[in-house]
């Protein structure tokens, strides 16, 4: 048998018991709002009539309308037919709804003595109350005080409406303050009615030495001279509530919560702060606090909001405010495990509702359990258990879960390293002996080299402030142990040296090491494995973020969430190309460092990690024309009729991590300024490709496969194309035709390009002219690439990576009218086992040279990786892989070569 609700508040609460029997009208005036929330609309219109005549009657109009609401959303919390969201959100709006009405009753209470605020322009000024905490987060609890801050946009004073009045008029700093007194007096002075929000004026700058009130102005000057790491934590559920020129506001802000760049001193500063709460909790024995306590409330949210302040800066989907709405970006932004962010949000979701019933008991603000027997039988029933003991081990469950996860997340690092063996090597203080003996111990085979490299490290480091020397020093040993287990431990020390010279002012990255010894570990494996990455990090330190989170830095990428989440940091910086030429660099980076790591660590054959490089290029092509597009000013319509199309790697998606791309334009549309307009849109995605900016260049394009080449129009239109390809092409066109794809642009466009392509491809060909113009062409690629030395060249020589393309393109050109199948751009790999199984060669050889193909990609990719201007090697190292590719040639183009 179901309790009526007001009921079951009674049974659960003793504040609603008190407020039933003291007041039993009460019950009658919520009946018809029982079955459903308590609407914003109808807050407002209880506040609204019928008018309140002074502020006494505001006073007890406002008490009255919570006395309401605190009943509604009571009982619908208790009687499970309320979720968390929608009980924080009804609290939520109620302390919106008293804010708006107490502020407008007195803003003309004080307008009408001193006159309206304006500015130096006579424009008028109204108060911008900016929630923090739960409030500002919209997820306010039932028994809890509110952060505010009063700010105003511009200084200046009142003035009558008519000059001619007696009226005082008032600073608009004076007139804010007095009308901030007054608010907070509304809604937390105590009065027979009892209290509306207890008001915490505290985080404002100075705290509670600071204006009660104060201009944007000075709010910008606090916080670039002396706003605090905390206050970064403390702002970023700032939520303007009233007022005008919120994003004047939020441009003032946003910079100091978010940073353009990484800070991972952040880890230490909440850290920080975590254990001055622990230290609190513990000497007023609160560790039965399911806010302030171990595995608490807050817990979860330092967890989400760590995030927030080193990543918000570059991933713009962090900056939302709710606590589970976050823990949900970071889980798409790879940063959390889904299994974490389910564990977190079961555990918020119980304690939050475990908060409120706690409040629910006597409507007090605290987080403590009960210790007497009643309350704790009222706890347990409140939350649905059988008793007490029960609840508690339910609870026990979801604390021991968010500890887990907030130790893994800010365990604290090693930072005295005076007992590491190799601190002595590091300092110089060890003897010529003992320090040659540890080396070779930690792998070093030449230990002068090493002293050498650390000598001159320490020399070009030797001006380093005293804090960032000590994190250097604390830094080098479990460094150096590190680099010695790697297969070329001297070289790696150098690109290590160098990175650490190249970082070492920005004590952030050190920090970032010094905080992560797993990143220590996975950047020196990079180092290793690639002076080209070795580079790239060096270049942009900004990369070394990326190394913080295994579980994000292995995952497979999710090309449509990485779009998205491409798109909305680009939107985030509106007509602002630098920015959006910036962000997307570092996007291209931030990825082709987690395929890096990926490859180094063995996880992706060549072939997914060459698809996951098209699909990085695709991403940031199909971007860029989006916003070279809604930027050009001389564009004739919303979308544009044109598309990308990609030639050579990119269209074979067999791209290296320092492809170019090969690129051509195609565009439909009968205006007659079309091929102006276009050409312009070309001009525009090639500069914003190839520019090299602060964050590095896009890619390098070569747009020399357009029809006619170099002296032919930058763009042409789709009919153009079409007659160029059908009779004035040369054969060498048409094999580029066959890894040619359709990239981004006017998906009609695309399908156009593609039936084409295909038309092109099934053409029938003399066989005979076909193999000759063919031979010709690969002598002609033979002789310009001569190889003069022992080694074998893996792409060029015979027997090599060009021999199997052009088998494969004579393959698709010859046979392609009857096996119309081989016209699919699937690569060669893929083609050679189709042409095996047409029967146009034997299928065991086309297996044969598939396999020799991809072997010859894998070691022309692992030598190009470390480092060398060409891929060669002995030649009796691809003997047998050669005689594979050599007896294709032989089988497709009927001689040897």
């Amino acid at each position: 048998m179901s309790i009526p609700p007001l009921d079951r508040v009674a049974r659960c609460s003793r504040h609603g018991r008190r407020l039933l029997a003291a007041q039993p009208q009460l019950a009658d005036a919520v009946a018809a709002q029982l079955d459903r929330p308590f609407s914003r609309e109808a807050m407002q219109a209880f506040l609204a009539e019928p008018p309140c005549a002074d502020e006494a009657a505001l006073h007890q109009r406002l008490r009255q309308l919570r006395q309401r609401v605190w009943l509604v959303a009571t009982a619908g919390d208790l009687a499970g037919s309320a979720d968390l969201a929608e009980v924080t959100a009804t609290w939520s709006t109620l302390a919106e709804a008293c804010i708006g009405t107490a502020l407008d009753f007195h803003h003309a209470a004080l307008a009408a003595r001193h006159g309206e605020p304006r500015d130096e322009n006579g424009q008028p000024q109204q108060m911008v109350v900016v929630a923090m905490g739960k409030l500002g987060g919209g997820e306010l609890n039932v028994s809890s005080d509110i952060d505010l801050i009063y700010l105003y946009p511009d200084e200046g004073d009142t003035a009558a409406a008519d000059a001619a009045t007696s009226i005082r008029p008032l600073s608009n700093h004076e007139f804010f303050i007095r009308l901030g007194r007054k608010l907070t007096a509304a809604l937390g002075e105590a009065t027979a009615d009892g209290y509306v929000f207890r008001v915490d004026l505290r985080l404002r700058p100075w705290g509670d030495s600071g204006p009660f009130a104060m201009g944007f102005a000075m709010l910008e000057d606090y916080l670039v001279a002396q706003g605090r790491p905390w206050e970064r934590y403390a702002w970023i559920k700032a939520r303007p509530l009233t007022g005008t020129r919120h994003d004047e506001l939020m441009q003032i802000v946003r910079p100091f919560i978010f940073r353009k760049y990484l800070d991972f001193g952040a880890f230490a500063a909440i850290r920080d702060l975590h254990v001055q709460i622990r230290r609190e909790v513990a000497r007023r024995e609160m560790a039965h606090n399911v806010k302030l306590g171990p595995g608490g409330i807050r817990e979860i949210e330092f967890t989400a909001q760590v995030f927030q302040l080193i990543r918000g800066g570059q991933i713009a989907a962090l900056q939302q405010r709710p606590t589970l709405v976050v823990l949900g970006e970071l889980v798409k932004s790879g940063l959390m495990t889904a299994d974490a962010q389910q564990e977190l949000a079961a555990a918020y979701d119980f304690l939050r509702r475990l908060e409120h019933r706690i409040q629910y008991l006597d409507d007090a603000q605290t987080q403590l359990l009960p210790d007497d027997a009643d309350s704790q039988a009222m706890l347990a029933e409140a939350m649905g258990f059988a008793d007490h003991d029960a609840l508690l081990a339910a609870l026990d469950r979801h604390r021991n879960k968010v500890t887990r996860h907030f130790e893994q997340v800010f365990a604290a690092p090693q930072t005295d390293q005076n007992s590491h063996p190799l601190t002595v090597v590091c300092c110089g203080t060890a003897d010529a002996d003992t320090t040659q003996a540890l080396l070779e111990n930690a792998g070093y085979d030449d230990p002068q080299r090493v002293l050498a490299t650390l000598d001159a490290l320490r020399q070009n480091t030797a001006r380093l402030a005293e804090s960032t020397q000590l994190m250097l020093n604390a830094l080098l040993p479990p460094a150096l142990e590190v680099i010695g287990s790697q297969r070329d431990p001297l070289a790696t020390l150098e690109r290590f040296a160098a990175l650490v010279q190249a970082i070492a002012r920005r004590s952030t990255y050190l920090a970032l090491l010094a905080e992560y010894p797993a990143a220590l570990r996975q950047l020196v494996r990079l180092l290793a494995a690639s002076p080209w990455a070795a580079q790239m990090i060096t270049q942009q330190p900004q990369l070394l973020d990326e190394l913080i989170a295994p579980q994000h830095l292995m995952s497979v990428p999710d090309w449509t969430q990485l779009a998205a989440q491409l798109h909305a940091e680009l939107d985030a910086h509106p007509g602002d190309t630098e920015a959006q030429m910036d962000a997307l660099r570092r996007f291209k980076r931030a990825q082709t460092l987690r395929l890096l790591a990926q490859d180094v660590a063995g996880r992706l054959t060549l072939e997914t990690l060459s698809d996951h490089l098209s699909y990085l290029a695709d991403t940031l092509l199909n971007e860029t024309l989006a916003r070279c597009w809604a930027g050009l000013k001389t564009r004739h319509r919303d979308d544009a009729r044109f598309a990308v199309i990609g030639y050579g790697k990119l269209g074979g998606k067999e791209l290296g991590y320092a492809s170019d791309l090969d690129l051509v334009f195609l565009y439909d549309d009968a205006d007659e300024r079309a091929q102006e307009i276009y050409a312009r849109l070309a001009q525009r995605i090639n500069t914003w490709l190839g520019t090299l900016t602060s964050a590095g260049m896009l890619y390098e394009t070569d747009l020399r496969l357009r029809p006619d080449g170099a002296s032919g129009l930058l763009v042409s239109s789709t009919e153009a194309f079409r007659d160029y390809q059908m009779h004035h092409a040369w054969l060498w066109e048409h094999q580029a035709l066959t890894r040619a794809r359709f990239v981004c642009g006017d998906s009609e466009i695309g399908a156009s390009f593609e039936a084409l392509r295909r038309e092109v491809l099934c053409l029938p060909r003399d066989a005979a002219k076909l193999r000759e113009d063919v031979l010709a062409m690969r002598e002609k690629m033979h002789a310009g690439h001569v190889n003069e030395s022992d080694l074998f060249d893996l792409k060029h020589d015979s027997g090599g990576i060009v021999d199997v393309e052009f088998c494969v393109q004579y393959l698709v050109l010859r046979h392609c009218s009857a096996h119309p199948e081989l016209a699919d751009n699937v690569g060669n790999i893929a083609l050679l086992q189709r042409a095996g199984a047409a029967g146009l060669v034997p299928p065991a050889l086309a297996q044969d040279a598939a396999d020799a193909y991809r072997e010859l990609r894998r070691q022309q990719h692992a030598i190009k990786l470390s480092g060398a201007d060409y891929a060669r090697v002995p030649p009796a190292a691809v003997e047998t892989i050669r005689e594979s590719v050599s007896a294709l040639w032989v089988e497709v183009m009927g001689a040897a070569r």
